[in-house]
């Protein structure tokens, strides 16, 4: 079976009935995005989201979970977009944590991919999470579920990102390495101090668990080479050469390299939630 339409422990739906959902990459974009407003985005949108849930929506990490929130909010089927207050309070890695839940359950392989948008802020790479997904040709795309049908001004296709609006991980590490790219232009436009090489070195690693079945959250992270206490570290050449080759590698290559006791996510991680602080967190086994 191909391990991309296999569910993970974060992305398995339960027991959601699949049968009168749509099977268009497209089409489940578009009821992702009506069932899921950004934690940011309330204001543009003239909704006041509720700091209870503002605060403890987005740390729900499992597809399940965000299912029986929206569950509990609405009786309403998933295909039928819902009011705000009805909807799941989110990031970018929960609608395309859902996105790509969705894609395995109706037989599309599809995977969590992190690294930068350039469309938020001209001239940054903004830290963004969103889909990639198979083609029957055996090839990928990314998809945004998070700004698609939104009504703003892209100059491109959300169901179809070129790879130099949104940037890759692995992309983004070797430009910073390579000095082609700027790295205080990664990371979080507003707050300089999450920005800069070792915020994509973070971003690189965690998009290495996504393809491996692990789909933290954002703001997760482990010693030595996905730390959220020690940003500024020093790196060995060593960790650099094993960093590099993250950036470089291939599907098969990537599961290898996850292997490595430096890269591979323990059981307990810490998390620097935005709203909570830093806390310890276990994770699900495979």
């Amino acid at each position: 079976m191909d391990s991309y339409l296999e569910q993970t422990p974060y992305s398995d739906p339960g027991d959601l009935d699949t049968s009168r959902l749509p099977t268009d990459p497209g089409e489940l974009a578009r009821l992702v995005r009506g069932l899921i407003i950004h934690r940011f985005e309330g204001d543009r949108l003239g909704y006041g989201i509720p700091a209870e849930r503002l605060h403890h929506d987005g740390e729900v990490r499992f597809a399940s979970g965000i299912l029986r929130i929206l569950r509990e909010r609405s009786g309403a089927p998933l295909t039928e977009p819902r009011a705000y207050g009805e909807r799941f309070v989110g990031t970018c890695r929960d609608f395309a944590l859902l996105h790509v839940s969705l894609l395995r359950a109706t037989g599309t392989p599809a995977r969590v991919r992190g690294g930068f948008g350039t469309y938020f802020v001209d001239g940054f790479h903004e830290d963004h999470w969103i889909t990639e997904y198979r083609l029957p040709d055996g090839s990928w795309r990314l998809a945004d579920p998070q700004v698609v049908d939104q009504g703003q001004d892209l100059d491109f296709d959300p169901l179809d990102v070129a790879r130099d609006r949104f940037v890759v991980a692995g992309d983004a590490w070797r430009a910073v390495r390579g000095g082609t790219a700027d790295p205080g232009t990664f990371g979080l436009w507003g707050d300089d101090g999450l920005r800069g090489a070792w915020f994509v070195r973070h971003s690189l690693v965690l998009d290495l668990a996504c393809r491996n079945g692990v789909e933290t959250l954002p703001w997760d992270g482990w010693l030595p080479l996905a730390g959220v206490e020690e940003p500024g570290a020093a790196l060995s050449d060593d960790d650099l050469a094993l960093l590099d080759a993250v950036a470089a590698c291939g599907e098969e290559e990537a599961r290898r390299l996850y292997a490595d006791p430096r890269l591979t996510a323990p059981r307990e991680i810490l998390s620097r939630a935005p709203f909570l602080g830093l806390r310890t967190v276990t994770l699900p086994g495979r």
